[in-house]
């Protein structure tokens, strides 16, 4: 499993935070930016997350921002990528097996380091239930044609 992390400004230490745990884990990774706390825009690391699950450089996605509004607005943008704010576990359970979501995306102002884990934890090792879910997924992907 390899997942592509992105971050703003606002969502750079979790980020940092979220590359150490991943290591921890024994997870492969890609850090598509930012690289810093300075200001920078958004969008354009939730484009780069959303370009390496489309061209299969990555299995998932994490994206943090501030509240994660803007990373999840962006991210689903493109097509075949099912991004889900999730401040809790559970919000991580519900968006893997009732959405499929491959990106995970993630407050940085709004959690901490220890509930950030478990919402990945939970994010992970979620499997898709399938069945009428199935049935919905498929109607969201005739809305991106």
């Amino acid at each position: 499993m390899k997942i592509s992390l992105g971050s703003d400004h606002a969502g750079f230490e979790l980020k940092e935070h979220v590359k150490k745990y991943l290591e921890s884990k024994g997870i492969e990774f890609v850090d598509e930016g930012t690289y810093s706390p300075e200001s920078v825009d958004y969008p354009i690391f939730a484009k780069k997350v959303a370009d390496d699950l489309k061209n299969k450089k990555a299995d998932y996605g994490i994206l943090i921002c501030g509240t994660g509004l803007g990373m999840s607005i962006t991210a689903n943008k493109f097509e075949g990528i099912y991004a889900a704010l999730c401040l809790y576990p559970t919000m991580a359970k519900y968006a893997r097996m009732h959405n499929n979501a491959n990106v995970l995306v993630m407050a940085g102002r709004l959690m901490g380091s220890t509930l950030a884990d478990e919402t990945i934890d939970t994010f992970l090792s979620t499997n898709f239930e399938g069945g009428r879910h199935e049935r919905r997924l498929n109607e969201i992907k005739d809305f991106e044609k």
